[in-house]
């Protein structure tokens, strides 16, 4: 009995953690706003986070999460997705120009404009890769709780800027396809069972994203594979999005008011700086490449890849183009942190010697 109350005393805050996601999108849906499940789910945990409510998505959850967002991803492939990637060279330097700009010039705003630490300033511009991220912060460079909440706070705007820029800007987003063939519950076990063994593989690999990718990797492909053509339940999709919504609104968990507000604007400004970046690179690329302008933007705007992965199912657009080019930056991120961190360390060296030589 004993075990039993304890079980639903750590219970309970999950429950409200999606409780509170779940009308959080429903009042949002029933306004009307795209990805209004998401968006509304996202928005209403971060808000109860800030306001001292105990907002909780246990590993296994998120997990769960994950596993749906890669098979939603991959049930909703394009069919002409293949026939599209002679046009993916173009977006693909389109984000590694924008990565670099993005980078630079957050991290100079940051370091100049709210006199950060060049460190907490550079890292905290890095579009992505938290993780890795503060893995080097920990380590010594910059200020990782400040870094934290900048990048949360850009995941958190990303998700809800683009829903709104559907109504506003030419980010046209499409009413998803009618259909009346559902995959049945037999079908739907074996394909989660099929995305959580190459789910796991990828995580073993220490892929960008593991288990989303791994997910969406195994769906696509029985999906171009003949293996099965029929669409996710609805049910199901809206619970992913409720989901997903939970897990980025619980990131502001633990995050202190006073914190919050040290770090807000110069989160909101990076924010700022990278969504006008992406917009012109977007812009530009889709002068050349025949793709929805909302699309391209989708597939270079740095947030969360679970998150922009169900953006792009909520709007309608091709998984396939969103999440290649989000595991492109993700590996791109690799490469340029690590070169970027010693750069900074070269000049807190060089500056430490010229201080000592005065």
């Amino acid at each position: 009995m004993a075990i039993l109350q304890k079980k639903l005393r750590s219970s309970f805050p999950v429950l409200v953690t999606l409780l509170v996601s779940a009308l959080g999108g429903s009042v949002a849906n029933l306004l009307g706003m795209p990805a209004g499940w998401l968006m509304g789910g996202a928005l209403a945990v971060a808000i109860a986070s800030m306001a001292g409510l105990p907002m909780v998505m246990p590993d296994r959850l998120r997990d769960v999460s994950f596993l749906l967002i890669g098979m939603s991803m991959g049930a909703s492939v394009a069919p002409d997705s293949l026939a599209l990637i002679a046009s993916w060279p173009v977006t693909i330097a389109a984000l590694a120009l924008e990565l670099m700009v993005i980078v630079a010039a957050t991290g100079w705003v940051l370091a100049r404009v709210f006199k950060l630490d060049t460190g907490t300033a550079y890292l905290s511009a890095f579009p992505g890769h938290l993780s890795f991220v503060l893995g080097i912060a920990s380590s010594g460079v910059g200020n990782a709780r400040q870094i934290v909440i900048i990048q949360v706070i850009r995941i958190m705007m990303l998700t809800i800027c683009v829903p709104i820029g559907t109504l506003f800007l030419p980010i046209a987003h499409f009413a998803p396809v009618v259909r009346s063939d559902y995959l049945d519950i037999g079908q739907l076990l074996l394909l989660a069972a099929g995305c959580v063994a190459v789910g796991l593989v990828f995580v073993k690999l220490r892929m960008p994203a593991g288990f989303v990718l791994g997910a969406m990797a195994a769906a696509t492909a029985a999906k171009l594979a003949g293996l099965y053509s029929a669409a996710m339940p609805v049910p199901l999709v809206t619970l992913t999005f409720v989901l997903t919504g939970a897990l980025i609104g619980s990131r502001f968990a633990g995050i202190s008011r006073r914190e919050l507000l040290t770090a807000a604007k110069g989160g909101l400004v990076a924010t700022g700086v990278t969504v006008a970046i992406v917009s012109v690179v977007a812009f530009l690329a889709s002068l050349i490449v025949d793709m929805p302008y909302g699309q391209i933007w989708l597939g270079l705007a740095p947030g969360a890849l679970e998150g922009m992965g169900a953006l792009g199912i909520a709007l309608g657009y091709d998984t396939a183009f969103v999440a290649a080019h989000h595991v492109l930056r993700l590996l791109m991120l690799t490469l340029a942190i690590p070169t970027v961190v010693m750069l900074i360390k070269r000049r807190e060296s060089a500056t430490m010697v010229g201080h000592n030589s005065d």
